[in-house]
């Protein structure tokens, strides 16, 4: 989602100041890696960070009204290159940095900078990411490359060596709910983000109403196999013919909420490593098991767009959360 200035994320301010501070001042990096919480606007950061070195009015910066600024919300500016995952995949592969570098390395079109903006990087595969390191090492001069990750842990510390690190938190729930009203409108935006988390950019230009009820019927399911009263087999068959992104990420949500069930820290967490252990005992001890769990659930979520057998890892899964299938809940 890319909200126009007047609708910026109010917790992306210090980030915000600091970076015209650093442009202002001549002393931008060439390669930033925005670590962002979940859903918390580290690709708003980079595309905002996009108008800013573009702004044809530098005093003003990011204006939003020049020419530049326009074609850069518009993702139209010649000088502006965004990688993603290819449709239906969850890499970003070489041929694609490659393309990058190769552009990156000519001219400037209007003569200032040139920009390139790849999200999520965590997503690059062994080959993209190796690719990426000759740019990383010889940045073309007036460069700006920046990387957003909600997991940097998972790029080679070759690349993350040669990036300057700037990380964006999760807002506030009230913050992300009044952002969202600033953007959307009225609506249920406190029940969705109870689904999400503090990840207002995870709901897009989602149906919040929607959301909240397939949040509310996760959580139903995961309660009801948690206790031994619904069968694995059978909902990991109905799960498997859905659409699994959002229930997945209810999963996590709900995992991490055991994880941290003091309410703690983000409402996802990025970064599994860097999370505290159990604080105090509670209906679910096997801390080692949750950590598990959560790195099944995500290394799932990644692989949605590989054949595989949906309902043989969703009934694994499910199993370990019943009572009786030795799970975290024994």
């Amino acid at each position: 989602m890319t909200a126009p200035a007047a609708t910026a994320p109010a917790w992306t301010a210090p980030e915000r100041r600091a970076f015209i501070a650093a442009h202002l001042a001549g002393r931008l990096p060439h390669a930033l890696l925005v670590h962002e919480a979940p859903g918390a606007g580290g690709e708003w950061l980079a595309h905002w960070a996009a108008r800013l070195v573009l702004c044809e009015r530098p005093a003003q910066a990011p204006c939003g009204s020049c020419r530049a600024c326009q074609r850069v919300l518009a993702w139209q500016h010649p000088d502006l290159m965004r990688v993603l995952p290819l449709e239906d995949s969850r890499q970003i592969r070489i041929e694609q940095v490659r393309d990058l570098t190769a552009e990156l390395a000519l001219t400037s079109h209007a003569g200032g900078y040139k920009v390139g903006i790849l999200a999520p990087a965590d997503l690059l595969n062994r080959f993209a990411a190796n690719a990426l390191l000759k740019t990383l090492e010889e940045p073309a001069p007036r460069t700006l490359l920046v990387l957003v990750a909600t997991q940097p842990s998972r790029l080679p510390a070759t690349v993350l060596s040669r990036c300057q690190r700037l990380k964006v938190r999760a807002p506030t729930r009230a913050e992300a709910a009044a952002w969202l009203r600033a953007v959307r409108g009225e609506g249920p935006w406190d029940a969705a983000l109870a689904v999400v988390g503090e990840a207002p950019m995870l709901l897009g230009e989602a149906d919040p109403a929607a959301i909240a009820e397939t949040g509310r019927e996760t959580l139903e399911t995961l309660e009801a196999l948690a206790a031994g009263k619904a069968d694995p087999l059978a909902i990991a068959e109905r799960w498997a013919r859905s659409d699994l992104t959002l229930p997945l990420l209810c999963v996590e949500k709900w995992l991490t909420e055991r994880i941290r069930p003091d309410g703690s820290g983000p409402g996802l967490l990025a970064e599994v490593r860097a999370g505290p252990y159990l604080p105090a005992p509670g209906p679910f001890l096997n801390i080692r098991g949750l950590f598990g769990l959560l790195d099944e659930v995500r290394e799932l979520r990644n692989t949605l767009d590989v054949p595989l057998n949906r309902a043989l890892a969703l009934e694994a899964l499910f199993r370990r959360l019943a009572p009786d299938g030795g799970g975290v809940a024994a």
